[in-house]
């Protein structure tokens, strides 16, 4: 709470100071440059991913396969380490996994507060390990990626700043159905250069992801 009173009090916050970037120019609906290219790199990505894994499927007996792909989403629920309240969006994510134990995960997700236009978003590739216990399959992860703030009060966005960021969590799979797994997820992020110091949000996501078999 005291982070939010002194960020929003005047002259408590120089975005100048801490990227060069100034607040002019970003204004309301403004993207942070570089934004549209890392996600567009996420879905092509994910997209060749996906290809190579149908053609994997097709050309090798599925008892045999050591690699796999799944695509999902899900709600997320964020206390932003900003505002006094925690804060719900959403958010997408693959994994492929490309040898037993082993895999790489990306993820994007979207946390707004509606009443301030405060938001996050952040994109992330990093690996994880998990182990599988019949229908279960725990893991864990270590992700980097890069987040953007949304800095607004009264719901005017006055700066729209970049920072990279690091993350880990872990969480557990459920194979509801042969082609269905259902996820419930922790993660915890920390945000390098944000302004008076690291921010660190936490997330927790529920969600759903089609296996591609």
């Amino acid at each position: 709470m005291d982070r939010f009173l002194s960020l929003n009090s005047a002259n408590a916050f120089d975005p100048t100071t801490e990227s060069g970037a100034s607040p002019s120019s970003s204004q309301p609906g403004s993207t942070v440059p570089g934004g549209i290219s890392v996600l567009t790199r996420i879905f092509v990505v994910i997209g060749l991913l996906a290809g190579a894994s149908v053609l994997h499927a097709q050309a090798t007996p599925t008892a045999s396969r050591t690699a796999d792909l799944k695509i999902g989403g899900g709600f997320t629920n964020s206390g932003t380490d900003y505002l006094p309240n925690r804060v719900n969006g959403g958010m997408g994510y693959f994994n492929y996994d490309f040898k037993p134990h082993y895999g790489v995960e990306g993820e994007f997700h979207f946390i707004k507060d509606g009443p301030s236009n405060i938001y996050q978003k952040t994109y992330e590739i990093g690996g994880r390990y998990y182990r599988t216990y019949g229908k279960w399959a725990p893991y864990g992860k270590v992700l980097y990626g890069r987040g953007v703030f949304n800095f607004a009060s009264g719901g005017i966005t006055y700066a729209n700043l970049a920072y990279n960021l690091i993350a880990g969590g872990v969480g557990v799979d459920y194979k509801a159905l042969p082609y269905l797994h259902v996820r419930g997820d922790f993660e915890f992020q920390n945000w390098f250069g944000f302004p008076q110091s690291s921010l660190r949000p936490n997330l927790i996501t529920i969600g759903a992801a089609y296996h591609f078999r």
